[in-house]
């Protein structure tokens, strides 16, 4: 994603877009919506992907009912408001636009159009009532509507883009025949067909599903450590409950591996000072006993003892599960993330920064909401002096001003020497007061 836009969802009133980048910070104060854009992006992304209905619900976002994710200005909701949100992206150099009308249905939203577009060319569905579902396709020649038979209404709960896909790939002369042109346009020429067919390819689940997976959404906390773990399912959730599975399961499995990731750990834990290893202890000969988790800091003259990671800060077990997922082997390619440096001491959060902008730097895109001045600098610094492969362009600082019942975010860049671009005055006004008061000026 490139830019992410949207309307009347939670505290956003007025249309408003958002540049997204390879890193991009969600800064501002507590309220101000950042946790809701996090769900919307994972929103608009499953939407994307005609999965299903996207659940605004599903941890570790709780948007609640339609009525609580509607904008509301201290009014009751109409039957007929909605929610508009949508994103611009790159495919094969040539962007494309995504956008999305949510409205309700009962007490929960529900999709009721959605629009890709590639250059001149685009597809609509929307739908009306239950049954009633419709298709506009439009290329520079002209526009043409086609309402969906009968015998696929069962599949209007489907957000059509696979339903589309497959239905015209099947059967794509009768499926074309059955648009009806509009504005004086003529029938469907092979031109248009060929126009319709690129644009559909990019809705082939195969290809999203192996080249683009669901987003990894991370909890503000994670979750507690043990002293001991049983073996159970390995599979990701926000919490990082699965984290020590994982790495259990690595390190007895996969040695190779599990080198590769121990040391990726390693190199973070000391640049950050919170250890300087990471190890699995088992309490048996099988991979299905139970363990133990420790680390191990280092002395000047000795490694020190491995200790549980109970027995350690507290920081250490809520930075393992994110970076963790970041280094683990996955195809994923975004990552969502609240507040990574929560429990970290000030150097700590500052290596986080650094370690985001390595990682940013190899075709992954983390959208990271902070509240951390120092993991901010440090990116800002490891841009400026190039730390990593990462360039200004590459980052994007989105700042949540509230103002009165609504919020208006602002995309703030970097120059070449880290300086913050297109502040608004609003932005730093606390630190530069509390710094004033401090030198008594």
């Amino acid at each position: 994603m490139d830019q992410v836009w949207l309307k009347n969802f939670r505290c956003f009133r007025e249309q408003q877009s958002a540049r997204v980048a390879p890193l991009t910070l969600l800064v501002g104060e507590n309220s101000t919506g950042k946790t809701s854009f996090l769900a919307l992006i994972r929103a608009l992304w499953d939407i994307f992907l005609a999965r299903a209905a996207p659940s605004f619900k599903e941890a570790p976002y709780d948007l609640g009912s339609f009525d609580e994710m509607v904008h509301n200005r201290g009014r009751s909701t109409s039957a007929d408001e909605s929610i508009e949100a949508g994103f611009v992206s790159g495919f094969r150099d040539t962007p494309h636009r995504f956008d999305a009308v949510i409205a309700r249905e009962g007490s929960f939203p529900r999709v009721v159009r959605w629009r890709m577009a590639r250059g001149d060319v685009s597809v609509e569905e929307s739908w009306r009532g239950i049954t009633e579902r419709s298709i506009r396709f439009e290329t520079t020649n002209g526009r043409w509507n086609w309402s969906l038979p009968h015998k696929f209404d069962y599949m209007h709960r489907a957000l059509g883009a696979e339903v589309v896909s497959l239905f015209l790939r099947s059967y794509s002369e009768e499926a074309f025949g059955g648009f009806v042109p509009e504005s004086g346009a003529v029938s469907i020429g092979k031109d248009d067909r060929e126009q319709f067919s690129e644009l559909l390819f990019m809705f082939d689940s195969d290809y999203l599903m192996f080249g683009n997976p669901r987003p990894f959404a991370g909890a503000p906390v994670r979750s507690r450590p043990r002293r001991t773990y049983d073996p159970a399912p390995a599979f990701r959730d926000p919490e990082g409950e699965n984290v020590p599975m994982y790495l259990s399961t690595v390190s007895f499995e996969n040695r190779e591996s599990w080198e590769s990731l121990k040391d990726a750990l390693k190199g973070f834990g000391r640049e950050s000072g919170l250890f300087d290893e990471v190890s699995v202890k088992r309490l048996g000969n099988r991979g299905s006993e139970p363990f133990q988790m420790q680390v191990r800091k280092y002395g000047k003259r000795t490694k020190g003892p491995r200790r549980n990671l109970v027995d350690v800060g507290y920081g250490v077990s809520q930075v393992l599960p994110v970076i963790t997922e970041l280094f683990r082997d996955s195809d994923t390619s975004m990552f969502l993330l609240q507040q990574p440096e929560v429990h970290l001491h000030p150097s700590a959060q500052a290596a986080l920064g650094s370690l985001f902008c390595k990682v940013a730097a190899r075709d992954r895109q983390l959208v990271v909401e902070t509240h951390s001045d120092h993991l901010l600098d440090r990116v800002r610094m490891d841009v400026r002096d190039g730390r990593s492969e990462l360039k200004p362009e590459d980052v994007s600082i989105l700042f949540f001003e509230r103002g009165d019942l609504d919020v208006r975010i602002h995309s703030l860049r970097l120059d070449a020497e880290g300086n913050v671009l297109d502040a608004p005055a609003s932005y730093r006004r606390f630190f530069m007061e509390e710094t004033r008061r401090s030198l008594r000026l």
